[in-house]
């Protein structure tokens, strides 16, 4: 057998090492790690007498969602104000009760939208406001602006970068340098906010991770002796990993270091702030708690700069899987993610912890085997205690948590990938009529193939899967409500439908064509919320058919429907109308 060549690749051939095990046969490689110094090499690590591997986790810490700043400004497209306020009001629904929401000094956007904060009545009393600014008296001073009226609890966030590199390349500053600059921003925030009751002050020395211990130590205990931090008005002092450059206990040890070590403790949030660019930050952060912290930074699903914040939704419903209550509702993890694709403008992967579209799915026979055994044990198991299903321990193999915690039901656990197996549906349907189906679809109507099946007892052929197919997406004979005529004109659109033999028309100046045709649905009373739009086609080439499937919800159902025509906008068309006549089937 020819093996194939890649050509930017390098084949490692150095020596294999001395002290390699017989076994073990890897050689060196072109790849120049010698530039890099380790963590043990670039800064101190002072603990060696360390007490958090003994520890356990028993309840969870403080969360406190930065994805309105931190996770903002990493977006290629920032939020607007509509996508902002509908990330904060998912964040108030599943029970965060801090929330930084913006840097004010740095964008006028962010500005505004505390401002509404101030304004409007968004914020239930129990919520605390954060908000983020440089180390500058000018930027202290915007955001303080930013705040007034806000009758919350108020922390502003002040941060300044104190490791080496950041000292001596990007701020030109010695130790007692950056220190007094940090210091006096102190004061600033003193002077301007201090006399306010609501107003608690927080501060993180950025890349603390690569800053002298006894420096990060020596700078958090100035700004709590400046703000004097006691235990009824606790000053948040935050350890970010701002880019991570160590194994997982390594960050443990530095925490627990500043946890021992810290004047006023008993006044002290310890906080951190893991970043993930070892792929680590989970672990960073459960260690981290471990080690003394009390609170954690980070984004819903793990977006940021680079390769993201730590992910708190897994860290949480890491917590539910160890029987710990993670304090926040998770119940509804697709409206979670939805509204979390939407507000960002990223798709969450389907391997996803948790919240991924095939997560709870098992594609090997003996892992979908040992599922169903466990399903039916679990069920056996409660029936013979006399107690609800959802109060039973949880032990199925291969599912670490019931996927109905999330809201999820179980057909797609087990059925999806034993009808892939059995004719590679959406395989089958992609490369006989090229139509690429949405993983969610692609679940649903596996359901759908396995029901048909069992009722056939064959193996289902490409042709047999389209039928199916149309069978079930597409509404082939004209139905009421039915789409008589629409004319886009402008900033206006006017939709004529037909119900019960009466033609209704209807004008709006909502965005677009299908939410136009929405809008008129609901006019004439047949309301569907349209949760997502895909567009595929039928068949190759220029004279193919546009297929638009439509992702749908009415009432607590949701459900797909299909448009096949020869333009998008009449297959987009085509595919709202049949999920209106499907809406109440």
């Amino acid at each position: 057998m020819t093996s194939r060549t890649f050509p930017t690749l390098s084949t490692p051939s150095g020596p294999v090492p001395a002290d390699a095990a017989p076994w073990n046969r890897q050689r060196g490689s072109q790849m120049p790690s010698h530039r890099y110094l380790s963590a043990h090499e670039r800064v101190p690590l002072p603990l060696t007498d360390r007490l958090w591997p003994s520890r356990r986790l028993t309840q969870a810490p403080l969360w406190v969602p930065v994805d309105l700043r931190d996770g903002n400004q990493a977006l290629a497209e920032p939020m607007d104000p509509a996508r902002k306020r509908r990330f904060f009001e998912l964040m108030i629904a599943m029970g965060y009760k801090e929330i930084e929401v913006g840097y004010p000094s740095a964008s006028q956007t962010d500005f505004d939208f505390v401002r509404l904060i101030a304004r409007g009545d968004l914020a239930p009393e129990d919520v605390t406001i954060v908000v983020f600014t440089a180390a500058r008296r000018d930027l202290i001073e915007r955001t303080v602006a930013s705040i007034e009226g806000i009758r919350n609890p108020v922390v502003i966030h002040v941060y300044t970068a104190t490791a080496p590199t950041w000292r001596d390349v990007v701020l030109g500053r010695t130790r007692q340098e950056l220190k007094e600059l940090i210091v006096t921003a102190g004061q600033d925030v003193l002077a301007l906010a201090g006399d306010r009751p609501n107003v608690r002050f927080e501060f993180s020395p950025e890349v603390f991770n690569l800053t002298e211990p006894d420096y990060a130590l020596d700078v958090c205990d100035a700004m709590t002796e400046l703000w004097d931090a006691e235990p009824a008005r606790p000053v948040i002092l935050n350890l970010p990993a701002t880019v991570e450059i160590a194994t997982p206990n390594v960050y443990a040890d530095q925490i627990e270091y500043m946890h021992r070590n810290l004047a006023r403790r008993d006044g002290v949030i310890l906080s951190v702030h893991p970043h993930n660019d070892r792929g680590t930050g989970i672990a960073c952060a459960e260690l981290a708690v471990l080690a003394g912290a009390q609170r954690v930074e980070g984004c819903i699903f793990g977006n940021g700069e680079r390769t993201g914040n730590v992910d708190i939704a897994t860290l949480a419903l890491n917590l539910h899987a160890q029987g710990i209550d993670p304090m926040i509702d998770f119940s509804d993890i697709d409206e979670i993610r939805r509204t979390v694709e939407f507000c960002n403008g990223i798709e969450v992967h389907p391997r996803h912890p948790y919240v991924g579209d095939l997560v709870h799915t098992a594609f090997s026979g003996t892992h979908q085997d040992a599922i169903r055994k466990g399903f039916a044990e679990h069920r056996a198991r409660a029936a013979a205690e006399g107690v609800d299903e959802r109060d039973l321990a949880w032990r199925v193999p291969y599912l670490p948590i019931d996927p109905a915690d999330l809201g999820r039901g179980y057909e797609a656990v087990i059925r999806v990938n034993s009808q892939s197996g059995k004719g590679g549906i959406a395989y089958l349907l992609e490369t006989e009529f090229g139509v690429e189906l949405p993983r969610r679809l692609q679940i649903d109507f596996a359901h759908r193939v396995q029901e048909h099946a069992d009722a056939v007892g064959d193996e289902l052929t490409a042709g047999e899967l389209w039928t199916l197919f149309e069978a079930s997406y597409l509404l082939r004979e004209p139905s009421e409500p039915e789409l008589v005529r629409y004319r886009l004109d402008g900033e206006q659109t006017e939709i004529a439908l037909r119900i019960g033999g009466e033609e209704r028309s209807h004008r709006t100046s909502a965005v677009g064509p299908v939410e136009s045709l929405v809008s008129a649905l609901e006019a004439a009373g047949i309301g569907i919320e349209v949760l997502s739009l895909h567009q595929t086609s039928v068949g190759t080439g220029a004279d193919s058919d546009a297929l638009s499937l439509v992702e749908y919800r009415r009432g607590a159902d949701v459900r797909w429907a299909a448009g096949r025509a020869r333009s998008v906008l009449e297959a987009s068309f085509a595919a709202v109308m049949g999920a209106s006549g499907r809406a109440g089937a």
